[in-house]
């Protein structure tokens, strides 16, 4: 039996668990009196920025003429429209915001929280450097107190999303756009107050019969005297009862310090504990007091519940034992890019509990602080990953398709500050939330130059401590761990693609992090694209209708949950059960079905269109301060009201009212486009910035208008003839030509990605057909006589050459295929009745556009069916 790995920190399961932590705002939504006394304000910052793409010489003054500049809300990308294009601007940014200061803030601090800027920001108040933050996935505060007067202020943003081999991510399979594409916030305090997310929530000592609360709490003194500070911190419930009361006898805090005040609860009886299946909130409301005056307040929620990652019983939460089922979530969405709102976010939470999951890998980066207050709130649970990342295929550096570690010794420093920078605000921001079970330290960072690997896993093991250091009681896991030895350098493995083949009862508490990998357009297959699961070995032995889930394994995540932008092209971004535009495909129909008991929707049908339908996910907006938007999906119908699979071009425009799209006023859709309607549909979210009803009209040649009112409830009022309407923000839709395929022509693609095989020998795994090794090779298994081994290449490709070493020299022959872009196999080299003998062999072969390359292999006589070494040459 293997030795039983745990998650527990003494004196036993410490868990962490709340929901972002939250201020309590100036005007309370839950109708919440405050003290008058103290003074915390915290209110959204959204509305109201100009922007200019480019640089601008002194743009950060205050008196800088910025009326030709685009008016724009947040969250923004530089690359709104995006429709999933490889391609997207690099360069630099500029935001430009009015806020005026009332006197009545005199003697606060004023601080401006941004919960994420890709990835350079320089911020400026009234011409005046205030702050800088590097990483573009994580957030930070500024205190602007000393720069802002009262009366009217210049805030100004200088972003860049210029790859930078110092800063994280080196390299990436997704787009990197630039610009504040998070939300923003003001926040006013007393100079006595808790800190940028200073509160840290332990549960020691949890079972279902009691449970005590543990809360550190880091408390600034910005002002000019010393203070005696004490806290005093109050245990609601669910119901809002008070549970448990903390106080502490204060303690001295000078002038500019910041102290860590330590308090615990006595036993907690019978308390209810947080799961997917009963999300259950407590509340820890903290009060600040100054010499004995109360001066700040602060809400942390957080769950009770504990769990283990174990290396030969799977997970366990609460006690019992749990299959991870779940999905890999990257942040962006149709048409607003990575600048989705937070309503967005929590309906792709939602989309994916609907399904049967339940669980989410956050790929590959720290997502929005709201996506995990959302996997809390709607009950999922998170794996949270910092963004060091690989990419397969990479070039020299100058882009995010270089070595994931750097090779140059002079990055190297400053690369791994900026890594660790940012795993520790992931840690900060995300530590109290019960829904988070790991901090990954990565994903696929094997793909960094072989020079440096042995670099990179002493890396890994220095994140893994920090991890450690700066939260104890969860595990840092290994993402994408399947290659580089580097599985068992922390306490969990995230085995991608291949590797729930490749590592059998690896001894440490291990899951699928990826599966599947299937690129389909909607309306794609009813089948939930197993990919290598099925060939776990032991799985043709076990039982049952998922027999790869063995007892040693934790878990399963699909790749992917949705479709994304990708620089290695859409149809790779194009792999998720729901699709750019939140329009599930059939394969997540499986999914509801298998996992929930859903029978699917009747498919639609061709037939004579006669009609359009609008329809959205709600009525009504309920905040016009860029947190919340709706979807509105668009359908053809047949003259008795059915829908059809038919996809005529459609044109969705707002006739009048307050609403946006990502392309302004009118969006169209047309089949194979980048904005495409498919199988009778198409979908985009709409947002707004003021109060009053948008009326939406859908057109097109020859079918029935549809018309959609939706209703903003909150902000200003929208006059017509007076409100500024949304300007047009044309889309242009990029194409390629073969004379732009990326990387030279003779660029070399296959090393360590995904293989798979006929067969495998004792000791010859298909992985070490490309390992860049020549003396380790993959061989058939006895008694194979069809034996093919295949890589994928994991990018669309244009197959050039094959660079092929045997096991030795000898009259081995093959076929080689090429799986093109319509999913057809085609042959791009036949050496099956060559006698050519080198051990070593390059040939051009057919130039075929595809995704994964096989050869079947025929061995010379008395030798196995094998190859040591295969490099594709080709051009993306």
């Amino acid at each position: 039996m293997n030795r039983l790995r745990k998650w527990l920190t003494p004196p036993a399961a410490v868990l962490l668990g709340m929901a972002t932590v939250m201020s309590v705002q100036a005007a309370s939504r839950a109708g919440e009196e405050r003290p008058a006394s103290i003074t915390r304000q915290r209110s959204n910052f959204n509305a109201d920025w100009r922007f200019q793409i480019g640089d601008a010489p002194g743009a950060k003054e205050a008196g800088y003429d910025d009326r030709a500049w685009q008016p724009v809300g947040l969250p923004h990308s530089f690359g709104i429209p995006y429709f999933q294009a490889s391609q997207f601007y690099t360069g630099y940014g500029w935001y430009r915001k009015r806020l005026t200061v009332p006197a009545a803030w005199r003697g606060r601090r004023i601080a401006l929280e941004f919960e994420g800027a890709f990835q350079d920001a320089e911020i400026f108040v009234n011409g005046t450097p205030v702050g800088r933050h590097r990483g573009g996935y994580t957030g930070f505060s500024v205190d602007i107190t000393s720069a802002v007067r009262t009366g009217e202020n210049s805030i100004a943003v200088r972003v860049n999303n210029l790859w930078d081999p110092t800063l994280a991510p080196r390299a990436g399979e997704h787009v990197f756009q630039g610009g504040i594409y998070r939300d923003v916030w003001l926040v006013t305090t007393d100079p006595v107050h808790v800190a940028w997310y200073g509160t840290r929530v332990t549960t020691p000592a949890l079972s279902e019969r009691s449970g005590t609360v543990a809360i550190d709490t880091e408390v600034r003194n910005d002002g000019g005297k010393a203070v005696t500070v004490s806290l005093r911190t109050d245990i609601h419930d669910q119901t809002g009862k008070i549970v448990a009361t903390m106080n502490d006898r204060g303690r001295r805090l000078e002038a500019g310090a910041l102290a860590t005040l330590s308090q615990s609860s006595g036993p907690i009886m019978a308390p209810a504990l947080w799961s997917p299946e009963t999300p259950v909130f407590y509340k820890a409301v903290t009060t600040v007091l100054a010499n004995g005056r109360p001066v700040d307040r602060y809400e942390t929620p957080f769950g009770f519940r504990w769990f283990e990652w174990t290396a030969d019983r799977g997970f366990f939460l609460n006690g019992k034992h749990r299959y991870l089922k779940g999905a890999n979530v990257h942040q962006d969405q149709a048409g607003w890019g990575d600048a989705v709102s937070n309503r967005a976010m929590e309906r792709d939470v939602q989309m994916m509990k609907d399904a049967g999951f339940d669980f989410i890998r956050g790929s590959h980066y720290p997502h929005d602080p709201h996506f995990a207050k959302a996997t809390d709130q709607i009950g999922m649970l998170f794996w949270s990953e910092a963004p060091f990342w690989g990419i397969g295929g990479f070039g020299p550096d100058g882009s995010w398709m270089s070595s994931a570690y750097p090779v140059d010794p002079r990055y190297k420093a400053g690369f791994e500050e900026s890594v660790k920078q940012q795993l520790g605000e992931m840690i900060r921001i995300s530590r109290n939330h019960p829904s988070v079970i790991a901090w990954s330290m990565s994903n696929e960072p094997f793909f960094s130059a072989g020079e440096v690997m042995p670099e990179v896993r002493h890396f890994l093991k220095d994140l893994v401590a920090l991890s450690h250091k700066l939260d104890p009681a969860r595990p840092a896991a290994i993402g994408g761990a399947q290659r580089g030895e580097i599985d068992k350098l922390g306490d969990v493995a995230g085995y991608n693609g291949d590797g729930a083949a490749l590592f059998p009862n690896p001894g440490i508490p291990n899951m699928v992090s990826e599966y599947g990998s299937t690129m389909l357009d909607r309306p794609g297959e009813f089948d939930p694209g197993w990919g290598d699961l099925p060939r776990t070995p032991g799985a043709a032995e076990g039982e049952g209708e998922y027999p790869w889930r063995l007892g040693w394994r934790s878990g399963e995540a699909v790749w992917a949950g949705f479709d994304h932008g990708s620089i290695v092209g859409r149809k790779f971004g194009s792999m998720g059960v729901v699709d750019y535009a939140r329009l599930p495909k059939r394969s997540y129909y499986w999914y509801r079905q298998a996992y929930r008991g859903v029978a699917p929707p009747q498919w639609p049908v061709q037939g004579e269109p006669a009609a359009l339908r609008l329809a959205s996910n709600s009525a009504v907006i309920e905040r016009a301060d860029g947190t919340d938007d709706v979807h509105v999906v668009v359908t053809v119908l047949d003259a008795q009201g059915r829908a059809l699979s038919n996809s005529p071009p459609v044109t969705l425009s707002i006739e009048s009212g307050p609403g946006e799209l990502p392309t302004g006023r009118t969006i169209r859709f047309a089949p194979d486009s980048d904005i495409p309607i498919r199988d009778g549909q198409a979908a985009i979210t709409m947002r707004s910035w003021q109060s009053g009803k948008s009326i939406l009209r859908a057109r097109s040649p020859g079918l029935k208008d549809a018309i959609l009112t939706i209703e903003t409830i909150g902000g200003p009022a929208f006059v017509p003839g007076v409100t500024p309407i949304a300007p047009d923000r044309p889309y242009t839709e990029a194409k390629r030509t073969d004379a732009e395929f990326m990387f030279a022509p003779d660029a070399s693609f296959g090393k360590d990605n995904p293989t798979g095989a006929s067969s495998s020998g004792q000791g010859h795994s298909s992985r070490l057909v490309n390992d860049g090794d020549p003396g380790t090779s993959w061989m058939a298994a006895k008694g194979d006589d069809a034996p093919w081994v295949s890589i994928s290449p994991e990018k669309i490709l244009q197959f050039r050459k094959l660079e092929i070493t045997f096991p030795q020299p000898g009259n081995y022959r093959f076929v080689a295929e090429v799986e093109d872009q319509n999913g057809q196999w085609v042959v791009v080299a036949d050496q099956s009745a060559t006698t050519e003998t080198a051990q070593k062999r390059i040939i051009d072969v057919k130039r075929v556009v595809g995704s994964r390359l096989r050869m079947k292999i025929m061995a010379p006589a008395g030798a196995a069916a094998g190859v040591a070494d295969i490099r594709i040459i080709g051009a993306m």
